[in-house]
């Protein structure tokens, strides 16, 4: 009997529903939505290994190993993968939508022989975040810097808030940011994030698939 292919859980099911919440009047200044369907996993290497790594990187994906608090696409042809700074010897691969033969053998050509890679795809919550008055929201529990003479478009964090640990990279220059944190935790984020963008008003969007 073949197997049959399970559509993936949102992390704030029964949590948080599509709609408006906080100030109800004008446009929301913070719009959240929560990109599902993606595939994530960790990638770690020695430090002696990271310069091959980073030639095996580029001839399979078209992109550099991003260095520190940086964040990486593939060129045209493949920029459904993007590889995310997470620390020394470690990155976040993250590609939307996730590959039908599961990340590890996805990156397997790449990174085989060369680092370890462990799927992440179930065990996170990854959200797009953008509006005008995302910069305020997040800089309520955020302990870094987002102004955009030191926080741009190719930058990217580890760090925390709320007592919960995020990964946060900025895609584009609205700002739109794309913000990772553990599924376990997604509550506790939605609680400190809604209080957070309510007087703005905050919109959150049906589930993004791609």
């Amino acid at each position: 009997m073949a197997e049959v292919a399970h559509a993936p859980v949102p992390a704030l099911e029964g949590i948080a529903g599509a709609g408006r919440y906080g100030r109800s009047d004008g446009d929301p200044g913070v719009i959240i939505g929560e990109v599902i369907a993606a595939g994530l996993a960790t990638i770690v290497t020695r430090s002696d290994r990271c310069a091959v790594l980073g030639d095996a990187v580029g001839s399979a994906f078209g992109m550099g190993l991003p260095a520190a608090g940086r964040w990486a696409q593939g060129d045209r042809h493949r920029q459904e993968l993007s590889l995310v700074w997470s620390g020394p010897g470690r990155w976040l691969a993250c590609r939307i939508p996730a590959p039908a033969e599961g990340m590890e053998d996805y990156l397997r050509a790449a990174c085989g022989g060369r680092a370890a890679v462990v799927d992440q795809s179930h065990a996170g919550m990854l959200l797009n975040a953008t509006g005008r008055r995302i910069r305020d929201a997040l800089a309520k529990g955020l302990p870094i810097d987002l102004d955009p003479r030191a926080f741009g478009v190719g930058h990217a964090a580890v760090t925390a808030v709320a007592h919960v640990g995020v990964h946060l990279w900025q895609i584009n220059e609205l700002p739109t940011y794309r913000l990772l944190v553990p599924r376990s935790y997604a509550g506790s984020f939605w609680h400190w994030l809604s209080a957070s963008a309510a007087e703005y008003g905050l919109e959150l969007e049906e589930c993004v698939r791609a």
